[in-house]
Formats: C-alpha cells, structure tokens, sequence
C-alpha cells in the first residue's frame, strides 16, 4: 500500500531534467547558507523543477485505428487548417486539433498514431503565447509527418511557447513508432498542433483535459460528426 501511495507521486525524471535539477538544488543550497527564508523558496522551485521534468509511464489504448493526445493539457482549439508548408502535407484545409500545455503539465510528447517518420521539418520562429491562435504560424516549430500502414498521413507539431526555448524532437525520418512511444518533450510551457487525415473527425471538444499517449483524440474507423462538450 505504502508502495502504491509512492509511486503516485514519486515520477521517473526524464533525463532532460537531471542538469536543471542539479542546478537547482546547488542553488537552493546557497540560498539556505545565505538566508534561510530564500532556502525554502529555492526547494519550492527545486520540486517544481522535478515534477515539470516527470516522466511517467502511460496506459496507451491499442485498438487499430486509434489516435491519442501526444500531449498532456487542454485542447485549446479544434478548427480547419492549412499544415505548414515545411511539412508538405499539401495546401488542403486539414482538421487541426491544438493542445495547449502549462508549465505544470508533464511536457514530454508521444507519437499519436502507430507508422513511419515520413518526414521532420524544423523551423525557427518567435516566442508569442502559444495559447494564441497566430502561434501555430509565427513561433519556433518542429513538425513530424507520420504515414500510417494504410498510407494516409498525420501531422504534430511541437510549438514552443513564450517562456519554452527548446524543442527536443527524439526522432529521425525512416523511425517506426508505436502509438504512445515518446518522441520529444519541449521546455517550459508550449503547445502540439496534430493534424488528423483528412475526412477524420476529432473526438474530442476545446476544454477538454488530455493525457499524453491515453486521451483518444480520433478514431480513424468512426463515421459520427465532431463532438462538442458543454460546461457542467
């Protein structure tokens, strides 16, 4: 039992955040030797260090056809958008569903559909708040293109936020990924833009909490409309 209460809140570190949490803890160290007061705010900031670098294990849904949330958050929009044209997928209007992450979500991002790195276009841009609409066209990028066994394609594309500065994209062009595998993680507060095949309807509504690699976003196999969600 003790265990299993452990193991709630105690989260692998990814190794991303094993430098940071040094640095954190040295300086939290000074700070205490300096005044003790700015001690106990270095820890608060230390913990927050560990639990933003978390890492945890997920419980992905592996029926075929399935596309899962490749980030922890809240879809922040779900419209028709053109893919950005680093990625190549073409200058159609796609379903693009964004989820946006705080600095308290775990920031470390899973592949939304099994498939084949097609392609990785990275682009730099600027740091606007990536809950803006015009984040998706302005801000630092890294887009992935993953084709499916039955040839069709999704996008996702890490954006970096107003406080992130770095993308990390763990994958290279001709990887196999398994729906739910990590690819990546981005620093401090960002956004995922995933663009479903087109005719594919998004299963999910903007409000909605997601979990990366659990949360199924899109059913390449369902016929009914986009849902909408209601406030209660």
């Amino acid at each position: 039992m003790a265990a299993d209460m452990l193991s709630t809140v105690v989260k692998p570190l990814h190794r991303e955040g094993h430098k940071f949490l040094a640095i954190f803890a040295i300086v939290t160290v000074l700070l205490f030797l300096i005044w003790q007061p700015l001690g106990w705010i270095g820890l608060g900031l230390t913990i927050w260090c560990y639990y933003f670098f978390r890492d945890p294990d997920r419980h992905t849904p592996v029926r075929e056809g399935l596309i899962v949330s490749p980030a922890d958050g809240v879809v922040s929009l779900v419209e028709p958008a053109v893919p950005p044209t680093e990625m190549a997928m073409g200058d159609t209007p796609l379903t693009r569903v964004s989820v946006f992450m705080n600095v308290f979500n775990c920031h470390v991002n899973r592949a939304p559909v099994a498939g084949t790195v097609a392609k990785v276009a990275y682009r730099p841009g600027k740091f606007l708040n990536a809950s803006l609409d015009k984040a998706s066209v302005d801000n630092e990028r890294n887009g992935v293109v993953i084709e499916m066994a039955d040839g069709r394609h999704l996008g996702v594309v890490q954006i970096a936020g107003l406080v992130a500065r770095r993308i990390l994209c763990e994958v290279a062009e001709g990887r196999t990924l398994a729906t739910g595998e990590r690819f990546g993680m981005i620093r401090f507060g960002s956004r995922l833009d995933i663009y479903l095949p087109e005719g594919v309807a998004p299963l999910v509504a903007p409000g909605q909490t997601m979990i990366a690699g659990e949360t199924v976003i899109a059913d390449l196999g369902a016929d009914e409309p986009p849902r909408a969600a209601e406030i209660r």
